[in-house]
């Protein structure tokens, strides 16, 4: 998704390309943003194009440049995936933490102290481990839900276009619509200037969120974090391989002789089974999901929600939303 790149800031500074070139931040081109499900035939990610967390990385610390000019705020954001697993959150299934989403979130300072030249480019600029290894402290950076961060934008625009729910113009307005306002505590935040777009977006963010939750992603995330846990108790992979690359890890699941047909049965699947009562037979899960959505501030007006009925209505059936469903793949 580096199509998007020159649209967050019309040029990469020579800091950021510094810092991006390190190999724990090159390490992230070969992890992806849709956590496995890539790797199915389900028809919603057969045809996506890739996008990996560098990608989304230097995104957001281009999106937090180009509103603050800020260096610490920027690598902040280049920074904050730094530690991501391979297939991202399917690690948190592994680690019972898929409804918060956090067991993966620790050791980036430790991860930056490791790396000397990701060292000798913080004293080149004299920017300190602190100032960038937690960017929850910046509010452009990262809020919490519903607010629009630009982590939240970052994501939310390249699955627009990478889903097929947007076209590159309509994430162009989206993109340029947006200034530094305040939320309601008086914090920084990206608003909207137009309540049109303020509602077109928050519509598109609503339909990936429904992506998010889907059976096909439960299911594939939950099955991969299976295989991945049949991987570890066989010692096809160790705890430190999920912190290599996806090629890598998947070498080591296909060369052994348990987990490789388990990894082409992961591949194949492509259509989801349902049921409402208790199988008898097959593999099935139920899977709980986190809800994640954005209800975004248009000027003046305050968050989408308030002022916007379809919107609000499909905000409240997304919360609404039942997982207690049984579910299986072919």
């Amino acid at each position: 998704m580096d199509q998007l790149w020159s649209l967050y800031h019309s040029e990469i500074p020579e800091f950021l390309r510094e810092f991006a070139a390190t190999p724990p931040m090159q390490r992230l081109k070969q992890v992806g943003m849709n956590c496995g499900c890539e790797y199915t035939r389900f028809p919603r990610f057969v045809e996506i194009g890739p996008y990996s967390r560098y990608d989304h990385s230097l995104g957001v610390a281009l999106i937090v440049w180009h509103f603050t000019g800020s260096v610490e705020q920027s690598l902040a954001g280049l920074f904050h995936d730094v530690t991501t697993p391979v297939f991202a959150h399917v690690v948190d299934f592994l680690n019972g933490d898929h409804l918060r989403q956090e067991s993966t979130e620790a050791g980036v300072a430790e991860c930056l102290a490791a790396s000397p030249e990701v060292t000798e480019l913080l004293e080149k600029y004299r920017v300190t481990p602190g100032d960038i290894s937690d960017y929850h402290r910046y509010p452009m950076a990262d809020n919490d839900s519903p607010a629009l961060s630009a982590d939240r934008l970052e994501y939310s625009l390249g699955n627009l276009l990478n889903y097929g729910f947007a076209d590159m113009e309509c994430v162009v307005a989206m993109y340029r619509d947006l200034t530094v306002g305040r939320d309601e505590q008086g914090r920084p935040e990206l608003v909207f200037r137009t309540p049109e777009i303020a509602a077109a977006f928050a519509e598109g963010a609503m339909r990936n969120s429904r992506v998010y939750v889907a059976d096909e992603d439960r299911f594939a995330m939950q099955s991969l974090a299976d295989l991945l846990r049949v991987g570890l108790e066989r010692g096809a992979v160790t705890q430190k391989d999920l912190w290599t690359t996806e090629p890598a890890v998947i070498a080591l699941l296909e060369r052994d002789p348990v987990c490789g047909p388990l990894w082409r049965r992961f591949c194949g699947y492509s259509r989801i089974l349902r049921s409402w009562e208790t199988p008898k037979a097959g593999e099935w899960v139920r899977v709980n999901a986190k809800k994640r959505y954005i209800d975004p501030l248009a000027s003046g007006l305050g968050r989408v929600s308030r002022w916007e009925n379809t919107f609000c209505r499909e905000l409240e059936e997304f919360k609404l939303l039942d997982f207690s469903n049984w579910i299986s793949a072919e």
